[in-house]
């Protein structure tokens, strides 16, 4: 199964939900990173080290880390949203449907269905 490492902007909310689901989810809190001003390539260090995948809300850092060709366990990038189910249930298809993230940059997105108020969260993966 896939492990993950959240940084401290991400919501606890989904890392319970994920954690419901079974999954190993490590807190920067947990791992004694927390409030310590660490740069995003330390962050990214670390989880990479770990073989974690980053779980995220840093959009345009972490995008750049990726698109440079450092490499890495995997990121995924949510967005700042309070439906936290919502987005804990697509990464738990994102995470069900793959086994290897390395190297890989996944986006959670709402996909707005034109003449519908029905919004759902879908995953993209994003190339190099």
């Amino acid at each position: 199964m896939v492990r993950l490492y959240a940084d401290e902007n991400f919501p606890l909310e989904i890392v319970r939900q994920l954690r419901q689901y079974q999954y190993d989810v490590l807190t920067s809190y947990e791992a004694g990173k927390a409030n310590q001003s660490i740069p995003d390539d330390e962050v990214l260090a670390f989880a990479t080290q770990e073989k974690r995948v980053l779980l995220t809300l840093n959009r345009d850092d972490f995008i750049a880390f990726h698109q440079s060709g450092i490499s890495h366990a995997g990121i995924i990038i949510c967005k700042d949203d309070r439906d936290y189910i919502g987005q804990a249930t697509i990464l738990q298809t994102c995470l069900s449907e793959n086994s290897d993230f390395t190297d890989r940059l996944i986006r959670i997105k709402r996909n707005n269905h034109p003449k519908s108020s029905i919004q759902i969260f879908i995953y993209l993966e994003y190339t190099r």
